[in-house]
């Protein structure tokens, strides 16, 4: 009995703010339009780099070609509350 090929995954959809991580760089996604993306694209953990604009479908066959995996998202940070002072002059 021949073995079947497992059929395609498919990929998960872009959206604002993901980070897509590659072996040797990193992907964070900016703004998505209908046929275009903004993101960053940047080596180690600072993202440093300029904004790069391109197309949906060239975007997601450059992270399936280089292996990118998308990471786990992070919590945003809680935003403290500070008392307020009253501005009475005396």
């Amino acid at each position: 009995m021949p073995i079947k090929p497992s059929a395609p995954t498919a990929f998960p959809t872009l959206e604002t703010g993901q980070i897509w991580e590659m072996p040797n760089s990193n992907l964070r996604i900016g703004l998505i339009g209908k046929t275009l993306v903004h993101y960053k694209h940047y080596k180690g953990t600072c993202p440093r780099a300029s904004v790069l604009l391109t197309g949906k479908a060239a975007l997601q066959e450059y992270l399936i070609k280089h292996k990118a995996v998308l990471a786990p998202p992070v919590p945003a940070p809680r935003a403290t509350t500070r008392p307020r002072r009253s501005r009475v002059s005396a």
